[in-house]
């Protein structure tokens, strides 16, 4: 789990960080692996390209035309269980290399663009010691890069995968990864990765013989009743699952109440600890599928996986659209503003008319009573006149008396 506090004290308490690989001496080789024939064929293949690599580069002058991209990286490909790290070991076996097995617990970490420059770290160590790098559960660090980025993990996850695949585009030695959900690599690794190996679940052949190679030649105690080629028909399983079973199986035959030598490994030991297996992996399997007996968890996971990658797809199509309703709103405001303004302006046009038709009554008004008030002024003139006439004739007939 990453942890800042200890990032922090990592980082500034030792100059060289902490560990971020696991190296070893690879040990095991393709003869403690049985596989289908077109696998193992691939694999013969892959060791091919990588002995033969002086040859292609150096003396055929490939490598003068090709700056980048002169490394050798394989994908390993299929169900759990299916030998796919034994075989990287064999291949780091083969080539006389330490395998560095990549550690995700210290890879990782929560201050931002530290993920990344571990991840350049480690392909430098892999150059440095001419190691063979191992990603195993790739699927964890070569994730698909999310489309929309709004969150800062989001531009994290992304920044990770552009380092991971520039490192790739530049190292001039061996890198392998592995998995088992391959359909949530990003696509960008598909033109990275020099091949692309499927491990198949082994046939009955295959499987009989893993059940041999399980046990040793002259220690382990078996009953005469053991049939392997019936257990291979039996049971359809991986490699991963026999070593398990054989495990299981010899628990079972020590619980015999019998003397410890006379105790031996019988064929019911083995059927029970096959069945233990299964029945453990349908239990694991409970909260994702409605039935099963664990055969088919790898289809139904590529299934869950191209189901997700659909709904991230649509996700991100979603978010588009989002990201769009700010400008159509702003458009929709302008719009609405420009309407305003229109509105205004008629108003504002019709309230003048208004007001000049006002004026212009109130003008006619006051000009008919500036001629009522001269009518009136005349007619009181008049009125005057009149009693002024009355009081002089009066006044005259009154001295004619």
């Amino acid at each position: 789990m990453p942890n800042p506090l200890r990032d922090l004290f990592n980082n500034a308490m030792s100059p060289a960080r902490r560990e971020l690989v696991d190296a070893s001496i690879p040990a095991r080789t393709f003869d403690d692996v049985i596989l289908p024939a077109p696998t193992r064929h691939a694999l013969e293949q892959a060791l091919q390209q990588i002995r033969k690599r002086e040859l292609i580069f150096d003396r055929w002058g490939l490598g003068e035309r090709h700056a980048s991209g002169r490394g050798l990286a394989f994908n390993f490909a299929g169900p759990s269980g299916t030998g796919k790290t034994i075989c990287a070991e064999a291949i780091a076996n083969a080539l006389h290399k330490k395998l560095l097995l990549v550690r995700y617990s210290e890879m990782e970490s929560l201050w931002a663009g530290e993920t990344g420059k571990n991840v350049a770290a480690v392909f430098r160590a892999a150059s440095n010691q001419d190691a063979v790098l191992f990603f195993d559960e790739a699927d964890a660090i070569a994730s698909r890069r999310f489309s929309s980025v709004t969150q800062g993990y989001q531009r994290e996850a992304n920044t990770v995968v552009n380092v991971l695949l520039k490192e790739l585009e530049d190292f001039d030695g061996v890198v392998i990864f592995a998995t088992n959900l391959a359909a949530n690599f990003d696509p960008a690794f598909e033109r990275r990765i020099r091949t692309h190996i499927l491990f198949q679940m082994p046939g009955v052949a295959e499987r009989e013989k893993i059940w041999q190679v399980q046990l040793h030649a002259h220690k382990t105690p078996l009953d005469d009743d053991v049939d392997f080629k019936k257990l291979a028909e039996k049971f359809p399983v991986s490699g991963g699952d026999i070593k398990n079973a054989v495990l299981k199986a010899a628990q079972f035959a020590t619980a015999e109440q019998i003397p410890d030598r006379e105790k031996r490994i019988c064929q019911r030991h083995f059927e029970a600890g096959i069945r233990d297996v299964m029945q453990s992996k349908k239990v694991m399997e409970q909260t994702l599928f409605e039935s099963g007996d664990g055969s088919h968890a790898f289809q139904a996971q590529q299934q869950i996986s191209s189901s997700m990658i659909q709904w991230e797809q649509r996700l991100a199509r979603a978010e588009r659209e989002t990201a769009a309703l700010p400008a159509i709103v702003e458009r929709f405001d302008e719009a609405n503003r420009q309407t305003v303004l229109q509105l205004q302006k008629i108003m504002e046009a019709q309230i003048g008319e208004m007001q000049a038709e006002q004026k212009s009554t109130f003008t006619e008004l006051r000009n008919q009573l500036a001629q009522y008030d001269q009518r009136l002024k005349v007619l009181l003139y008049s009125v005057a006149g009149i009693g002024l006439v009355a009081v002089v004739a009066l006044i005259l007939a009154i001295v004619l008396r």
